[in-house]
């Protein structure tokens, strides 16, 4: 009897699922270099405190950071740095043990993509290397300049769950595999079929998960 092909969609995390640690952070001292960098972080030092104590939220965060660094930016300038870090700091930033699963699901069959928090123009690079597609944050950009917003929303949480869906259409006819690290992966992890909790990381670092003990968990 022949059976219907399950359409597989294989959805990673990036940062600290494939790679060992945040990207975007290294990402622009490495573009800005050392004194530019520490320069701009000292003004991102209340806004940072503000978040602490709640009075903004992480996305807020995220929008304060992109517009404090990336503000009237050359776009193509940014995406020539995208390459040079990527280029420079694969080995030392990338889980060999993710690059190998990114490779065995693509040797699979599934529809493999990226789905990061991290800007699609800094994230590309490495996207292009592994031979995936790329769901990310989206900067705008006007007449070739950065304007140091967000276009759209920061993809995190629900956000990831609507971006692939306007990509795949609904998730409900794929076969969902997702790897993931943070909070902010919890609505695509709870909405996969095979759902991998810091699958890269030492057992210690997986034993903390809250998501691991929630009733009817099926995460790995």
């Amino acid at each position: 009897m022949e059976t219907t092909p399950v359409n597989v969609l294989s959805v990673f995390d990036f940062d600290g699922t494939l790679t060992r640690h945040d990207s975007f952070v290294p990402f622009l001292r490495f573009a800005f270099g050392n004194r530019y960098f520490i320069r701009k972080v000292m003004k991102m030092t209340l806004p940072t405190l503000r978040c602490m104590r709640r009075k903004l939220t992480r996305d807020e965060l995220k929008e304060v950071l992109i517009t404090t660094f990336l503000t009237d930016i050359d776009e193509q300038w940014l995406r020539e740095k995208a390459e040079k870090f990527c280029q420079l700091y694969w080995e030392k930033l990338m889980r060999a043990s993710g690059l190998l699963a990114v490779a065995n699901e693509r040797v699979s069959g599934a529809e493999v993509t990226l789905c990061s928090a991290s800007p699609e123009l800094v994230v590309q690079p490495f996207a292009s290397k592994l031979g995936v597609k790329l769901i990310g944050t989206q900067l705008e950009v006007i007449d070739g300049k950065l304007t140091g917003r967000i276009s759209g929303h920061n993809c995190r949480c629900i956000q990831k769950i609507n971006r692939l869906e306007s990509v795949y259409g609904s998730l409900s006819q794929y076969h969902l595999r997702a790897w993931g690290d943070t909070r902010g992966d919890y609505e695509l992890l709870t909405a996969a079929r095979d759902a991998h909790w810091r699958h890269f990381h030492p057992a210690w670092s997986r034993r903390k998960s809250p998501l691991q003990m929630l009733k009817g968990s099926r995460l790995n």
